[in-house]
């Protein structure tokens, strides 16, 4: 059993110590508790627990410390796949929810399993999800001021389970003041996919991790008999020619985990048990 959690790229870090310490020892404290919790449940459910404790976690930049909009309001995008059955489910610019990876879980139930807008947010309300504001006073004052401080952060996570299944999900409440509209990376196949080999997770600028088809690439490439470093490595020289802004966390099916950040500043977690690890 492994897992691996991301949290997203902070510009930040570099500079504030005191953040870049919290983040990681917040990081690890998830990653430990959601192993935990692996041990008597599905990689499924992993994901979504622990994507919910980051949701839960102003440091980070979904769910609860959301970015905000060009218009004010925040909206957030989240999705989750399930490597045995192919299955993603996914809300995008869904409002006022607090954990959105806990509705796209509800819609892995439905044949209709991506829904956007007001459709996600209405969804959400008839499934019991109550109204809840994820702004906090730090993104507020961000925005009147016209200032981006964490405009790449999402989180992810990957699991292996007892039995051998991957999971993915990843949650992100957006780069800031972007355009009413704009579509992330996070509930698409280019930042969040998986299959019985192996599940990725992205963050970073979600039109550059589209252009790339990064995590689908990346699966398929392990897929067919690439190691996790030769596929990550193809996939992020492949990003070069643009510049490409992304980072990606990893476990295959024999539980090796991989990452990588082409602009290093990725905050990431992993556990296994026994060796714990946490880098920015």
């Amino acid at each position: 059993m492994k897992i691996i959690i991301h949290g997203g790229f902070f510009s930040e870090s570099s500079t504030n110590h005191e953040t870049k310490v919290a983040k990681q020892q917040a990081l690890l404290r998830i990653a430990k508790v959601s192993y935990q919790y692996l041990q008597s449940h599905s990689a499924l459910e992993t994901v979504v627990y622990a994507v919910s404790l980051l949701e839960d976690d102003a440091l980070f930049n979904a769910g609860i410390g959301s970015q905000i909009q060009s218009d004010g309001k925040i909206r957030m995008s989240a999705s989750l796949m399930d490597g045995s059955t192919m299955k993603m489910s996914g809300v995008i610019n869904i409002e006022d929810v607090k954990n959105p990876v806990q509705v796209a879980q509800v819609l892995m139930n439905y044949d209709d399993r991506i829904l956007g807008g007001s459709g996600a947010t209405n969804f959400a309300r008839q499934h019991g999800f109550e109204q809840f504001s994820t702004e906090i006073p730090q993104r507020r004052a961000e925005y009147e001021a016209k200032l981006e401080a964490t405009g790449t952060g999402t989180v992810g996570c990957v699991a292996l389970d007892a039995d051998g299944k991957i999971a993915v999900a990843t949650s992100t409440g957006g780069k800031g003041f972007e355009i009413p509209g704009r579509i992330s990376d996070s509930a698409t196949v280019a930042g969040n996919y998986a299959n019985a080999i192996c599940g990725v997770s992205l963050t970073g600028v979600g039109e550059d991790i589209v252009s790339g088809a990064v995590a689908a690439k990346i699966v398929t490439r392990v897929t067919d008999g690439f190691t996790l470093a030769q596929a990550f490595e193809k996939t992020f020289e492949e990003l070069k020619p643009f510049d490409g802004f992304a980072g990606a966390i990893a476990i295959d099916a024999s539980g090796n985990m991989f990452h990588q950040d082409s602009h290093p500043s990725m905050v990431f977690a992993s556990y296994d048990g026994i060796k714990e690890e946490v880098f920015d």
